[in-house]
């Protein structure tokens, strides 16, 4: 997204509160985390607004972003969500939240936590990001990496300067900010 996001989703019923409280707020949370890159991944090709719209139905869909419950989601699982017409019902996405559930999980034996991970391989650039979650991840090309990492505060630029949002998020110590010269 962009600064224009700071304009436009302010008072929209969706769009409004998860700019307000989530987009660039540092999280640590599993779930959160595992839910964000879920999201990102299936906006590819679509709206935003389409995924807020559909993500009460990916919560329920995805076991509330359990990563040791969709990670042993089986065959069924996916024949399930493919009927599933709440959700984006796309093979490959689908498949990749179950294997990248199961990376987190490796993650989580090698590294204590995604987010352990993800602040050990901080700070790198959106190319150098890119290729690490491709080495790990399904389904993360650059859009979807760099949104997932604008999401959580790795990355500058989630919120403009004078977007009041900016300036809670600011004391939070959101990782990009750590490493400003």
């Amino acid at each position: 997204m962009s600064a224009a996001y700071c304009l436009a989703a302010p008072g929209h019923p969706l769009h409004g509160p998860y700019h307000d409280l989530e987009y660039g707020f540092p999280a640590n949370d599993e779930s959160v985390l595992f839910e964000r890159l879920t999201l990102e991944i299936n906006q590819a090709g679509l709206s935003w607004l389409t995924v807020l719209r559909k993500r009460p139905a990916f919560r329920a869909a995805f076991a509330e972003f359990d990563v040791d419950r969709v990670a042993a989601f089986d065959g069924a699982d996916v024949a399930r969500l493919l009927d599933d017409p709440g959700i984006v019902r796309n093979r490959q996405k689908i498949e990749a939240v179950i294997a990248n559930a199961r990376r987190i999980q490796q993650l989580r034996a090698s590294h204590g936590s995604f987010a352990s991970w993800l602040e050990e391989h901080h700070p790198r650039s959106l190319d150098d990001w890119t290729k690490l979650f491709r080495q790990h991840f399904r389904f993360t090309g650059k859009l979807i990496v760099e949104e997932f990492l604008l999401s959580l505060g790795f990355l500058p630029g989630a919120h403009d300067p004078t977007c009041p949002v900016y300036a809670r998020i600011l004391p939070l110590s959101p990782p990009w900010s750590r490493f400003q010269p």
